[in-house]
């Protein structure tokens, strides 16, 4: 996994201000090493429903008004809003999710590498904003030799704590798979 050099101050996607140089590079490798790192060797309804439980459990020891999400095509394999999340937070799981599914990886990414050549993705006509938001928070669940099947979304708090919430549920119910 490709770690932030030290002296490069992490990106903050929800930041209006300057961003150190080399900071928006750094947090796509990042994410592009979750994705290379990330991978199911199978994905059933029961891997979904641990990941969601997982992810409520993490959500309530820390009081986190979040909703999560985990989609399957167009069947939802598991859904729960949790105290504080709204329902703004239903449009923006659909949103991200959407983003996430269309273009098989990290909504967050999607984002950020609309950045990478100055601007924002959503600053495109041809991205509908109705429907997609390149913000992060959902994450493909990848299968080995398969792809992408899935994914996982959390809404509810910044959009770079979304992310991280996801790939650290991720590495626990992989870390738990491997184990056995």
């Amino acid at each position: 996994m490709s770690a932030i050099p030290p002296d490069v101050t992490g990106f903050d996607p929800d930041s209006p201000d300057a961003q150190p140089e080399g900071s928006l590079e750094a947090l796509v490798a990042r994410v592009e090493a979750e994705v290379r790192e990330l991978h199911f060797p199978g994905f059933s309804p029961d891997d979904a429903l641990n990941l969601g439980l997982l992810l409520v459990e993490l959500g309530k020891e820390r009081s986190l008004p979040i909703a999560i999400d985990i989609t399957k095509g167009e069947q939802v394999l598991f859904h729960v809003a949790l105290p504080g999340a709204t329902p703004d937070n239903g449009h923006w799981i659909r949103a991200k999710q959407s983003t996430a599914a269309r273009y098989e990886v990290p909504s967050l990414l999607v984002g950020l590498r609309g950045r990478l050549g100055g601007g924002r993705i959503e600053d495109n006509a041809w991205f509908d904003q109705s429907r997609y938001a390149a913000h992060g928070g959902s994450f493909p669940i990848y299968v080995t030799g398969v792809g992408a099947v899935a994914t996982v979304t959390v809404s509810g708090l910044p959009q770079l704590q979304d992310h991280d919430l996801v790939v650290e549920a991720l590495r626990d119910i992989l870390g738990s798979a491997l184990s056995d």
